[in-house]
């Protein structure tokens, strides 16, 4: 009994395990339903470990309420005695009140985080099909979606996989789920399953593998007629229709809502003429378009295409036809400007109401990091295949290892864009909706930041790691983005990029340079060789020599380069001012090239090369300065 006046022993224990709400805790834990679990410390030491403790408390309470009188029992000993179950269990409950509702209407579901083989661990596209096999309708399939992204967020608020890996998986079930809506829709209309091949292409983050709780399934339908079809008269017509009805149906088997909610909307709209041109084409026609129509951005939404479902051979078809010419978009004039341009122009349509809290599109958000890894991929990835992948982190390592990013760069952005990944994922999944805003509400940004393991004060940690990675992401934006060196290689033609013995050679003769063997020596004692520093001057080299090539003399250019780099090539400094730093790198083949005595100078003052990167300290000095 507790003395009037008095907080119950039960009251503070509630209040040191986190929850809000200590008074209304005690009646959910005196629940009937919970009996079997009253005054039991594990539980409350377990509840106390969720992002929310009162929000897992009401779930379970709710999903306690749903068991048949008959199972209720082997729900709550379960629950006591399976720590790993415990843990998955309340730790979705405490991130997601959506999930929390699924498990409310379909009650046996909690079995599928009961049992975990290593294969349950890390599944991929082949698991989730088989977690999707008997789904025979929309809603059918709905209810498996639920149940697979259930152990996802299980896995996830649990550590067992981290933000990529999480990303990951959604990008396979969302594989999975794709293929099994296309089943449902061909079964549905066998003759038009008979007529055609249809092949759906994904694109943006789920082409890319790194798709989100929540967003739109971006993807582009390609057909053929069926063999039997093409070769009657209309025949390709009646196919390219019956592919549009199946596609159709597949778009709305996942965006419709029902009781059981939405999988997620399916957005065609990246396709060719976007929504005012066919939802299928033949592939043919998909290349005449790029060939003659595409905009620079359509390129580089190709990059993330990945085939995912329906007719193998021609999803392979089609991505071995798009690929070159996803990597011959920086070839274009005004590539690199256009894309900067369009960056711009995304934050200008961010609502001024909304700027500050926008995760995904503002300032320092997801997307200049996306923007600047792709910008970077594409003009690079012309001569480097070692670029070329669809996943943001993946292709980020990969230009730091190529040397076209600084290392520590690289790492800052790499864990500036996991911790915003992991913001918008915790965002998302609390009520399984779209959204990129950092919520205002006290009670959301509390559990958003003990989601993320800020447990001493959750707000204020939450908001000063946020504006410290946006910050980072927002100032390596700028340095990366708009590096003057990306539009000068940009616009290379392409057999200047790979600088090979014989047409070096021609290159060279042609350039003007006097002595093109000499020169070739130079080259390749600069670019020789698996360093990092061969590296990154492979990647400046092709710029330079044009550079060289405008000056009275491009030889004495290339010579005193190698001088200079023969000697300060091993500073930590030197390559990455050039590679990173404003115009240096312009400003130095101009010294250069100005006589042979510009690098003894130099070498001299190896720090005067420092100030090529600065504006100012190049300007004129008065007589007092002097």
């Amino acid at each position: 009994m507790t003395v009037p006046g008095r907080r119950s022993s039960t009251f503070s224990r509630l209040l040191r395990h986190g929850f809000t709400d200590p008074s209304g805790a005690e009646r959910l834990l005196d629940a009937p339903e919970l009996s079997a679990l009253r005054g039991d410390s594990v539980l409350l030491d377990s509840l106390g470990a969720t992002a929310d403790p009162d929000l897992a408390l009401r779930g379970l309470v709710r999903i306690a309420e749903a068991q048949p009188e008959t199972e209720r029992g082997a729900f709550t000993t379960t629950l006591l005695a399976a720590k790993p179950f415990r843990d998955r269990l309340l730790g979705v409950l405490g991130a997601s009140e959506a999930l929390a509702d699924h498990l409310a209407r379909h009650p046996r579901d909690w079995e599928s985080l009961v049992t975990y083989e290593a294969a349950d661990l890390h599944p991929g596209v082949a698991e989730f099909e088989q977690c999707l096999a008997d789904a025979v309708d929309a809603d059918s399939l709905r209810v498996a979606y639920r149940r697979c992204l259930l152990g996802i967020a299980a896995r996830d608020v649990c550590g067992t996989i981290d933000v990529a890996g999480a990303a990951a998986e959604l990008a396979d079930l969302a594989t999975a789920t794709l293929r099994a809506a296309l089943a449902i829709a061909r079964t549905a209309a066998p003759d038009d399953a008979a007529q055609c091949r249809l092949a759906v292409i994904a694109m943006g983050k789920c082409g890319g593998h790194e798709l989100n709780y929540v967003s739109d399934v971006d993807v582009i339908f390609v057909a053929e007629p069926a063999p039997e079809v093409g070769d009657r008269e209309g025949g390709e017509a009646k196919a390219m229709q019956a592919a549009t009805r199946l596609a159709s149906h597949l778009m709305r088997i996942c965006s419709e809502t029902t009781v059981e909610g939405t999988i997620w909307p399916v957005d065609a709209n990246l396709r060719p003429e976007g929504r005012n041109g066919p939802l299928v084409r033949t592939l043919s026609s998909h290349l005449a378009y790029y060939q003659r129509w595409a905009k620079t951005w359509e390129f580089q939404a190709l990059l993330k295409a990945r085939a995912v479902a329906g007719d193998p051979e021609l999803g392979a078809q089609y991505i071995e036809a798009v690929s070159p010419l996803v990597w011959q978009a920086a070839e274009r004039e005004n590539f690199v400007p256009d894309v900067q341009k369009m960056r711009r122009r995304v934050v200008d349509n961010i609502p001024a109401a909304q700027i500050d809290r926008e995760l995904k599109l503002g300032p320092g958000g997801l997307r200049d990091v996306e923007f600047a890894v792709q910008l970077l991929q594409l003009v690079h990835g012309r001569s480097d295949a070692g670029l070329h992948s669809g996943t943001t982190l993946d292709a980020l390592a990969a230009l730091a290892a190529g040397g076209y990013v600084g290392r520590a760069d690289a790492a800052q952005l790499d864990e500036a864009y996991r911790f915003l990944r992991a913001m918008e994922h915790r965002i998302q999944l609390y009520r399984l909706r779209r959204t990129h805003l950092v919520p205002e509400d006290e009670a959301d940004l509390r559990r958003l930041g003990r989601s993320l393991g800020l447990r001493t004060d959750p707000v204020a940690e939450l908001n000063k790691e946020w504006k410290r990675h946006a910050a980072v992401v927002r100032r390596l934006h700028e340095k990366l983005f708009y590096r003057p060196l990306l539009d000068a290689f940009a616009q290379l033609a392409p057999g200047e990029i790979r600088l090979s013995t014989k047409a070096a050679g021609q290159r060279l003769e042609a350039l003007g340079y006097a002595d093109p063997s000499a020169a070739l020596r130079h080259l390749e004692a600069l670019a020789a060789g698996v360093s990092r520093k061969a590296a990154i001057q492979r990647t400046l080299l092709p710029v330079l020599l044009g550079w060289f090539a405008d000056s009275a003399d491009p030889d004495a250019g290339l010579l005193g380069f190698r001088k200079v780099s023969d000697a300060l090539g091993k500073t930590p400094w030197y390559l990455r001012l050039l590679r990173d730093e404003g115009a240096a790198a312009e400003n130095l083949a101009r010294v250069l090239s100005a006589g042979r005595l510009a690098p003894d100078l130099l070498l001299r003052a190896p720090e005067a090369v420092a100030l090529l990167g600065d504006p100012e300290g190049l300007g004129p000095r008065g007589r007092d300065h002097l």
